[in-house]
């Protein structure tokens, strides 16, 4: 009977040994599967010299975003500035309160804003240019510098538009000798009414 025992008791603490390790093992969770990186394409600013440079090789004009400029059923307007500037404005009738305007060689999407003057202002707030358009000329300001970057702008209309200097009045070269011109209806005075005293 000691030897059973011994033997139930040996089995025991192996069969314990078993369990514990059993326990002690972590159980195996089935492996999640890699999360995929995906990679947003990244947006490239290109400078003012190449998108130039782009726009002479290919012909095409880019947006403020680096994005093809498709300028179709938009009516186009050349602006001739003060000091060799350029802005080129191009505007679609259906839409009136939108203007794109074309200055450095980008194409930015310009807002209307009202004013109380009846001037056409319209402004791009991301990049800060404001474009202020009267009967007479046209001018782009950067509101983030606080400065101007073309004034005096014009198109071929306004160009053509010369405003005719007001001329004086066509005169006779007077003389000392003449007499101011009288009216027809007033009496020549007599010299008895030139000479009596008042």
């Amino acid at each position: 009977m000691k030897k059973l025992t011994s033997i139930l008791v040996a089995m025991w603490i192996t069969s314990g040994a078993f369990a514990q390790t059993a326990v002690q093992a972590p159980a195996k969770t089935p492996a999640k599967p890699a999360k995929k990186i995906v990679k947003k394409p990244a947006t490239k600013k290109i400078s003012a010299a190449a998108a130039k440079a782009a726009e002479q090789k290919t012909g095409t004009l880019l947006d403020e975003d680096g994005k093809e400029f498709d300028a179709t059923d938009s009516a186009v307007t050349e602006v001739a500035c003060e000091l060799g500037n350029k802005v080129t404005l191009y505007r679609n009738a259906a839409d009136n309160e939108h203007m794109a305007l074309r200055w450095n060689q980008r194409v930015h999407r310009m807002t209307r804003v009202s004013t109380s003057t009846g001037a056409n202002r319209f402004e791009n707030t991301k990049y800060g240019l404001v474009w202020i358009g009267i009967p007479a000329k046209g001018m782009l300001l950067d509101a983030k510098r606080g400065q101007q970057l073309a004034n005096d702008c014009k198109d071929a209309e306004q160009s053509a538009t010369v405003a005719t200097p007001v001329s004086a009045p066509a005169t006779t070269p007077s003389t000392a000798t003449t007499e101011p011109t009288k009216p027809i209806d007033i009496p020549a005075q007599t010299e008895q009414q030139r000479t009596a005293p008042k």
